[in-house]
């Protein structure tokens, strides 16, 4: 029996990204732990595949196409969780996509376009989220963001980086002005982990996994499965006084100096 702390029993949530990877398993985490949920992904295919997950779990849930770099389709997926739920205590922002590209040769409707998806599109969903938790004195907005916003991952990551770097000061940001009216907002930052297209990146270049793997102490790379301990944590009661995290979820990546190894490593120093 799970610990009273981390029931979510009563609450609705929201997650974005809710068709593969880690969107996917955020939500269903939160069906698990007694959530009704409200599942949103470009891929509405997909997020109806996801339903089909959860509805066995017994509470509410209900699949929506959305875009999430669309600021009026934003607003209308939160009219409708008005008119479906009458309320939302959970906000999962993990839909978005960045651009690569040489900084020297970066188009800059391209940078904007990843400003658009990953920033602009996730302030929105803040907004309209948090206007609704202020008014019910309480909520948890967690965002999704990544080690590439504390530190540069380089191989033309700048647009990426950049919009991370913006989430996570947002995320501080918010969580200042809100925290005194009840409502928490806090920021999950994964490294290297699995998912459809790392695998593809993986299978064209095989010695790309032991790269990465150099860089994480626990030697692997993450399972979109782990996103739940810290999501169900943060969304829930269970971190009552935490507010402004960001939180690496990086098998000790951020830890791990550029020059350094650990026991396994497959980088070698003499």
């Amino acid at each position: 029996m799970s610990h009273p702390l981390f029931d979510l029993s009563g609450r609705v949530a929201m997650v974005s990204g809710a068709a593969s990877g880690m969107g996917r398993q955020m939500a269903i985490g939160f069906a698990e732990s007694g959530a009704d949920v409200v599942l949103v992904d470009i891929n509405l295919p997909g997020t109806e595949s996801t339903a089909g997950e959860i509805e066995p779990l017994g509470g509410r849930v209900l699949a929506i196409g959305c875009d999430v770099s669309d600021i009026e389709q934003i607003r209308n997926l939160y009219t409708t969780i008005d008119s479906e739920f009458g309320r939302v205590d959970i906000v999962g922002n993990v839909a978005g996509e960045g651009n690569m590209g040489r900084p020297e040769d970066l188009p800059l409707d391209k940078l904007e376009e990843s400003l658009q998806n990953l920033v602009v599109g996730r302030f929105a969903s803040c907004q309209e989220a948090g206007r609704r938790m202020l008014e019910q004195g309480r909520g948890s907005i967690i965002n999704f963001g990544s080690i590439g916003g504390l530190n540069s991952l380089g191989r033309g990551h700048t647009p990426y980086g950049m919009a991370m770097g913006a989430v996570i000061q947002m995320t501080r940001e918010l969580s200042t002005e809100w925290a005194s009216r009840g409502v928490r907002v806090n920021a999950i930052l994964p490294a290297q982990v699995w998912n459809d297209g790392l695998r593809k990146r993986v299978a064209k270049v095989p010695e790309l996994e032991e790269t990465f793997k150099g860089g994480i102490p626990m030697g692997r790379l993450g399972n979109p499965e782990e996103i739940k301990g810290p999501a169900i944590f943060l969304a829930s009661d269970a971190s009552s006084f935490v507010t402004g995290a960001i939180l690496p979820m990086d098998g000790g990546n951020l830890s791990l100096n550029a020059g350094g190894t650990y026991p396994g490593s497959p980088r070698t120093y003499a």
